[in-house]
């Protein structure tokens, strides 16, 4: 079984056009990984903090579950105080030097995602690129 000239053509036109989706999608993903790279020397070497005694932890918060809320205010006084964009891997450094931890391998990551929704909303917050926050003037 032998494929026409013109079966051929259309089958290797075919694969060009994936070969081409293939090359943006890795260069997609080297752009990202040399991002990750670049921002990964400017975090600080991060230590679990210890969990809050029972009596230092709010009513019904299991022990060693994040404090969202406090972030997210010490992430606003950050960009307050800074009064600039900032990107979320540098107000992470500051929240860091505060003793202040997010859960997972990648801290800027899980506030980056926390700082996008919280600028879906009605807040100061405002989303300016990619990972990049400012609080608005006022």
């Amino acid at each position: 079984m032998f494929l026409t000239e013109a079966e051929a053509e259309a089958r290797l036109d075919e694969l060009r056009r994936q070969r081409a989706a293939l090359d943006r999608a890795i260069a997609e993903h080297e752009l990202y990984l040399d991002l990750g790279r670049r921002l990964r020397p400017a975090l600080p070497a991060a230590s679990p903090a210890p969990a809050p005694e029972a009596a230092d932890r709010p009513e019904g918060q299991p022990e060693g579950r994040p404090e969202g809320r406090r972030v997210i205010e010490a992430a606003f006084e950050v960009l307050a105080g800074a009064g600039r964009p900032m990107h979320a891997a540098e107000i992470w450094e500051a929240l860091a030097a505060r003793g202040l931890t997010l859960p997972g391998h990648d801290p800027v990551a899980a506030l980056n995602t926390r700082l996008w929704k919280r600028a879906q909303g009605r807040t100061a917050l405002r989303r300016l690129g990619d990972g990049v926050y400012a609080l608005d003037a006022g």
